[in-house]
């Protein structure tokens, strides 16, 4: 559970951390405050007790009584949100229902939400969900070729995740070409260990890589991201696995992890493809190639591209990896100059492409920041409308 207090006006950061190994008696809490980080044990591993923790240091900065509202990330809203949503019991069931489009996540949220409504009953939660922002895709681009009542009676259809980054970065991407973000046509990519590509016009999301699940789309850290739906019954009668087991590999042993053979971390595997280690430069490779490839067929969905933006923990930081995709990229108008993208590895947003070519940028993402906006923007407008 990461956490953070923000200060919505500036993006001051006044208290930020990690609660780990919920569920299990090796928790802890790690908090990063003004004065330095401490660990904290949560011998119950519940999520009662890391909201205690923050709710302590909350008191020990003598902040508590300042706090406005809590906003929660929720990764699935179904069709039911294409907004965030103020956190009542009938928004709580609404994310109950979709506990089965996103079985791994969305318990964990309402566990989270529970959790801080009772820490912190007197103030105004908020969900913003990952699938909201894609809600403004067309029917052509969110349908899947199956039977309709596939998607009439159990909602089978593409919702796309990473949002809040992709909305984010949008908006940051159009301030610093210095242009209005509803005239601009973007392709963003969120790259860490979920990875995904949106195509953005004029501030809404008209396509996306990721689909009924996060396990569409791109080479991930131990996700497969796109294989032929034929390879579960494949798979499932030569090796004699399961159905939840055949998914289970392609969550959590795939990607760049199955690729290599060695490891999930893309810094671990550079290092290790220039040693010269053959599965870590095919794990490298097949994620260049299938970016790129993701990256120019949403040129599709948007008719022209102005700009390519770069983020996460691998678009922020590896000037191999945009470099590489850059250098595919070419039939858009695609380049990359050297210099600034070696320099947009120390943490500097910015341009990466030559003067002349089609802009390609590195924006750090701001999740949080974007999730404490939205819970004041919807708190704003509840406000005005009981006036």
């Amino acid at each position: 559970m990461k956490f953070a207090l923000l200060d919505v006006r500036s993006g001051a950061v006044g208290l930020s951390g990690l609660a780990e190994r919920l569920g299990s008696g090796d928790a802890s809490a790690r908090l990063d405050l003004p004065g330095g980080r401490r660990s904290v044990a949560l011998p119950g591993g519940t999520y009662a007790e890391a909201f205690a923790v923050i709710a302590g240091a909350l008191d020990e900065l003598g902040v508590r009584g300042d706090v406005g509202a809590v906003g929660h990330r929720v990764v699935h809203g179904g069709e039911r949100f294409s907004e965030p949503a103020l956190i009542t019991p009938e928004v709580l069931d609404a994310v109950r229902a979709c506990v089965p489009l996103a079985p791994l996540h969305n318990p964990a949220n309402i566990a989270g939400i529970e959790a801080a409504r009772a820490a912190f009953p007197h103030l105004p939660q908020v969900a913003v969900f990952d699938t909201a922002f894609h809600q403004s895709m067309p029917e052509v681009a969110f349908r899947y070729a199956v039977p309709e009542a596939w998607y009439r009676q159990h909602g089978v259809r593409r919702y796309g995740f990473h949002g809040t980054s992709h909305a984010f970065v949008a908006a940051e991407a159009a301030r610093e070409l210095g242009r209005p973000l509803a005239e601009l046509t973007l392709v963003t990519a969120h790259l860490g260990n979920g990875c995904s590509v949106c195509a953005v016009a004029g501030g809404r999301s008209v396509d996306t890589s990721m689909g009924l699940t996060p396990l569409e789309g791109l080479v991930m850290g131990t996700r497969s991201g796109d294989v032929d739906p034929g390879l579960h019954d494949f798979i499932a009668r030569q090796a004699g696995l399961g159905l939840s087991e055949v998914t289970a590999a392609l969550n959590r042993e795939s990607g760049l992890l199955g690729l290599s053979g060695l490891s999930n971390d893309m810094r671990e595997l550079e290092e290790a493809a220039a040693r010269g280690h053959a599965g870590a430069r095919l794990a490298v490779e097949a994620f260049v190639y299938r970016l790129a490839k993701q990256m120019a067929g949403m040129a599709v969905a948007l008719g022209r591209v102005d700009a390519l933006v770069f983020t996460g923990g691998i678009g922020e930081n590896s000037a191999a990896v945009r470099g590489a995709v850059l250098a595919r990229l070419g039939v858009l108008g695609a380049a990359v100059d050297p210099a600034l993208n070696a320099r947009a590895v120390r943490g500097e947003s910015g341009r990466i492409s030559p003067e002349g070519t089609l802009p390609a940028l590195v924006v750090n993402t701001n999740e949080e920041l974007m999730i404490a906006r939205q819970t004041q923007d919807l708190l704003a407008g509840l406000k005005g409308a009981q006036a």
